[in-house]
């Protein structure tokens, strides 16, 4: 065996917190590979559950133990999917320093030398460690990660020819819990805290897309409160017929109040999918809110004012108007300027991610399919339609 497979047949049979990830990561030496795509010592990519490492490289077992944790506690964690809107290389950076960090705290392996490691940083998270190392931005481009300098070792996308794969979330979270279970039963040795925090808030995995659109809608899209008033009577109860009882109604400025925008974009990149999911989402909630309309703006290459639309009509009866090229900005100025669009109403956008770079100047939030990625840094929050 050559020494990084003995090193991964050591996690499986000696080490529980990992073994059962381990056990599930395919390792691929190639030469060729690694030099094709710059990998210095190693790279991982989650989705294929695949390490890519250099054998060219000349480690002892105990490194190759350091180098394979590390690159697995990347896909356990799943770091890739926790960068969020922030750059994905100095993020990936700040959890090189956290990993390498807890690695040295467990004497799993020997660190090889050049490695990422500061002590100052010990106890922080990788998200506190992002914040401290991004006003720097110069010097940290400068450094290097396991696949070397100036690129990260978390791979977008498998190198090899695809295959099939499992539902990774759940591999991922099972593999580390499990192993936490027996590593604690066992006491097989030292585990710091906030890598213990971790896996057990894997164990209650994000609120899927739709449950994160409904808080939002309660956060920001007020619901019409209705008003009693002698002047529209209700039916009166047979019990007490000559007792009069005051109406229930919404006051026109009280509608007029509670309602929220949608750029829509029609481009040809499109998937109808995430139209139908999207706009059926937010039909469903506003209806349950009392909402009785939203304004609503199609854009291509040119925007489409549809008005007022009632919610209803919104995922039902709407026909999509143009299948041009992706300008969303001047939708958004649309509604800026409109007559009668309140001040303080917020702004869904949905859209595929080819879009122009987005200026919006109230409450907004985005609507984009899984995996995709916004051209520019979004200032409100990202909904990712699965």
């Amino acid at each position: 065996m050559r020494p990084w497979q003995r090193a991964l047949s050591w996690f499986v049979s000696s080490y529980p917190l990992l073994g059962g990830i381990a056990a599930g990561i395919k390792l691929v030496a190639d030469a060729e590979l690694a030099r094709a795509h710059g990998i210095a010592i190693a790279a991982v990519n989650a989705e294929a559950a695949e390490i890519y490492i250099n054998p060219l490289r000349r480690f002892d077992d105990e490194e190759w133990r350091f180098v394979l944790a590390h690159e697995m506690l990347h896909a356990a964690l799943r770091h890739g999917d926790r960068c969020g809107t922030r750059d994905p290389y100095l993020f990936n950076i700040a959890c090189d320093y956290v990993i390498n960090g807890w690695l040295n705290e467990m004497r799993i392996g020997t660190m090889p030398e050049g490695l990422l490691h500061d002590p100052e940083l010990t106890g922080l998270s990788s998200e506190e460690v992002y914040d401290r190392i991004a006003g720097d931005l110069r010097r940290m481009r400068r450094l290097a990660t396991l696949r070397g300098k100036g690129v990260g070792d978390i791979l977008g996308g498998p190198l090899g020819s695809p295959r099939d794969y499992v539902d990774l979330d759940e591999f991922y979270r099972r593999g580390l819990a499990q192993g936490l279970d027996l590593h604690q039963r066992q006491e097989r040795g030292f585990l710091p805290g906030g890598l213990v925090e971790e896996i057990r808030a894997l164990s209650h995995p994000p609120l899927p897309w739709d449950a994160q659109l409904a808080r939002w809608f309660d956060e920001f899209v007020p619901s019409p409160q209705p008003v009693r008033s002698y002047a529209r009577p209700s039916r009166r109860q047979s019990s007490t017929p000559d007792i009069p009882r005051a109406g229930r109604y919404f006051p026109p400025e009280e509608i007029a109040r509670c309602t929220f925008g949608v750029v829509l974009d029609t481009s040809g990149s499109m998937s109808r999918t995430l139209l139908g999911k999207a706009l059926g989402a937010i039909a469903s909630y506003a209806e349950a809110r009392d909402v009785p309309a939203a304004r609503v703006v199609f854009c291509d290459a040119a925007p489409h004012d549809a008005g007022y639309l009632p919610v209803t009509e919104i995922a039902e009866r709407v026909r999509v108007h143009g299948r041009g090229g992706t300008v969303l900005q001047p939708g958004i100025d649309l509604l800026h300027r409109a007559d009668g669009f309140p001040a303080s109403a917020p702004v869904l956008v949905i859209t595929d991610g080819w879009c122009d770079v987005l200026r919006v100047r109230r409450e907004h939030a985005y609507l984009i399919p899984q995996g995709a990625r916004l051209p520019f840094t979004a200032r409100g929050p990202v909904f990712r339609v699965s």
